[in-house]
């Protein structure tokens, strides 16, 4: 359980990363980000996978290929440009406290698995991380949240918009949740692929289905995305997704299938709340600024439920 809970930590520091990717590269869309992250990603998931090849080749079966396929457009493809475009439209701090309730929705979907902790005896916890979530939205909407962390910023901001950043971080939410419940269970199922060997597949399977949906791109917008002048740095552009696709995919998906494998859903889903965190620290520093007070607030309130949650699930028998 230690391990379990050290390796979803880890992982939310990795995973962090991918909410200040938009804000490196604001002249791209939210689908030009996922497609060149995730290329990025199955290129770098391809070398990984190379000494493991003739291994994986003899496991894999057609029941596989269909749930990496499936998780790769819910959990990377589809909840990335969810994500991108909340950033873009709501800024890292509300989108990041969204996703941060991610620990209550898989929390109620893996109620019911084994070494799950009653959902009665996790109220409380889960509570304490829902009013974390709520202080940030009443800071967005208060006129607190902003694209670059000013309140001036988000006056400017017209409501209609932030409204459009929230329920793209809820899309993101709900795409997550989906795949984190259906990685896991298939994980517990399947124990003879290693966290290593799932995350090689895994990055395989989003870099192929983003191959097809860049051709399909190219083919609508080729013109469009090398048109000269358009300050648009494809350099740049590739060494940030190269850094995401390496830390945030492949180390930090290694690492999160590990925890999804020692703990519950109803703890291993506790542990999104780092990604949140470390997500809200990155941004601060990006921003340059402190944290307002109902900042302070929800970090508390989320790092206070989880460590509740955790301490339950460490002292419960049937855990």
């Amino acid at each position: 359980m230690g391990i379990g809970v050290l390796c979803g930590l880890l992982a939310g520091a990795f995973w962090g990363m991918v909410f200040i990717a938009p804000k490196l590269l604001p002249a791209f869309s939210p689908w030009e980000l996922a497609i060149g992250r995730y290329l990025a990603y199955g290129l770098v998931a391809f070398v990984a996978a190379l000494p493991l090849m003739r291994r994986l080749a003899k496991k894999l079966t057609r029941g596989d290929c269909v749930a990496l396929l499936r998780q790769a457009f819910t959990g990377n493809l589809l909840y990335y440009v969810l994500l991108a475009f909340g950033v873009q439209l709501a800024g890292v701090g509300p989108t990041s406290l969204i996703i941060g309730i991610l620990p209550v929705s898989i929390t109620i979907m893996g109620r019911r698995d084994h070494g799950a902790v009653p959902l009665s005896r996790l109220v409380w916890p889960l509570l304490v991380v829902a009013a974390g979530i709520a202080c940030i939205n009443v800071d967005l909407f208060a006129g607190g949240g902003s694209a670059h962390g000013t309140a001036a910023g988000a006056l400017a901001r017209p409501a209609w918009q932030k409204l459009a950043g929230v329920a793209c971080a809820a899309g993101a939410l709900v795409c997550w949740t989906l795949y984190a419940v259906d990685n896991a269970r298939y994980l517990q199922r399947h124990p003879h692929y290693s966290g290593n060997e799932w995350s090689a597949l895994y990055g395989l399977s989003t870099g192929l289905v983003s191959v097809v949906l860049a051709g399909i791109g190219w083919l609508v917008a080729g013109d469009a995305l090398t048109a000269p002048g358009s300050g648009r740095e494809w350099q740049w552009f590739w060494t940030v997704n190269a850094a995401v696709a390496l830390g945030a995919s492949l180390i930090g998906n290694n690492l999160w299938n590990i925890a999804s494998r020692r703990l519950p859903l109803t703890l291993s889903g506790q542990m999104i709340v780092f990604e949140t965190l470390f997500a809200l620290a990155y941004g601060f520093v990006f921003d340059h600024r402190w944290p307002r007070p109902l900042e302070l607030a929800a970090i508390a309130l989320l790092i206070l439920g989880v460590a509740w949650s955790v301490r339950l699930h460490a002292t419960d028998k049937s855990a």
